[in-house]
This record gives structure tokens, sequence and C-alpha cells, in this order.
């Protein structure tokens, strides 16, 4: 028999917020002799960007490399909008943020993010989507991002539960199948109407 559910936990980005990295790609090619493209691929999935979102290297040390290596002619205070500035609220956003706050009744409701400082403080000033969660995990506060295991089983001895008590939603397939591994109950992303699919298949009623 399976274990019942004490917790859910959500990732937070294209499933609770949209974003869009070519924002900040083309607004800061504009100061540099690169492309949007090289931009992006330079950065958003980068070991610097790893670092960053580990909670490696400080907000200020993260710009002075990117300045250094775009060859930058702006300072810290400019650059974080430019860098922060790509989040949006889609309808399905909304509707994810509802559920969460229905399920708060009667699970721990719980955030999961691979994210960095400053797009972590940027969301909390600008976006009022947290006050649906009992408890917030951010990977640049945890130390690992996902799919490290460990980064799991900090939030699951934190939560003071077992793998099996938890259902866990992710849009990227590859950090749900390393969940899985581990045994946590969870599952890929496809819209609200699915998740609340998923979420009755493991016995949770939504009321």
């Amino acid at each position: 028999m399976e274990a019942k559910l004490k917790a859910i936990i959500f990732d937070l980005g294209r499933v609770l917020i949209d974003f869009d990295h070519w924002i900040a790609a083309k607004k800061l090619a504009v100061l540099t002799n690169k492309t949007p493209q090289e931009l992006y691929n330079l950065f958003f999935d980068s070991s610097l960007v790893q670092s960053f979102e580990e909670g490696k290297i400080s907000p200020e040390n993260f710009f002075c490399e990117v300045k250094r290596m775009l060859n930058l002619k702006i300072g810290f205070e400019e650059f974080v909008p430019l860098w922060s500035q790509i989040f949006f609220l889609t309808d399905e956003n909304k509707a994810v943020y509802y559920l969460a706050k229905q399920l708060r009744r009667h699970y721990t409701v719980t955030l999961l993010s691979n994210v960095n400082t400053l797009h972590f403080d940027y969301i909390k000033k600008n976006f009022p989507i947290f006050n649906a969660f009992h408890h917030i995990f951010a990977s640049c506060e945890l130390g690992f991002i996902k799919p490290h295991p460990m980064i799991y089983q900090k939030v699951l001895d934190k939560l003071g539960i077992e793998a099996g008590e938890a259902f866990y939603v992710d849009d990227r397939a590859e950090l749900v199948a390393e969940a899985n591994k581990l045994g946590i109950r969870a599952f890929v992303f496809k819209g609200v109407e699915q998740l609340k699919k998923d979420l009755f298949s493991c016995g949770v009623q939504i009321s």
C-alpha cells in the first residue's frame, strides 16, 4: 500500500510563473558586440549560471564575471533589471496558483526552484504568488540544483517526510525522472487540468 501523501511540491518556472530568457539576451546584446543567440548560449545553460543558481557566487561576483566576459560598460544597478525582468504570469500560471491555495488546506504545499538570488528577489518583490506555500526552497539557498539528488533529499528532510509521502510536479522531464528515482511521486507539468488528474491518481481530493 502506498504511503499517504503529506506534501505537494511545485516547481516555479513554467509552472507558477513563466519566463523568457530572450528578453534579457536581446537587451544585453545591444550593449555588447555579441548577438542575442550568443548571449543566450553563453549564459542560460552555462557553468557560470549554474554556480550562481547553487549560491556559490554572490550577485556582485556574478555581475563582475558577466561584465568581464561581455566587456559591458554598465554598472551593477543597471545590470540587475536587464537580467531580472524576464518573468510574467499566464492564465495557466494563475490557475496553478489557485490550485496550490486550495491544496494548502489539507497538505503541506511547497515550492522548489532552481533560481539565482537576483531572480528570486525580483519574483518575490513583483509577483504575489509565494503566499500559497508553507515552504519555499530555492537552489541558491540549498547549495544544489535539480536534478542533483541532494536537493530533493534536503527538501524531504526539512519537511520531515519520506519520499513516498511527497508529490512533485515540474515542467522538465529530466528533473521529474530524478525525483522518481528517489521514490517521490513526480509528474511532468502538462497544464493545470492534467495536474489535477495526476494529483487525483495519487489520492488527492481537490475541493
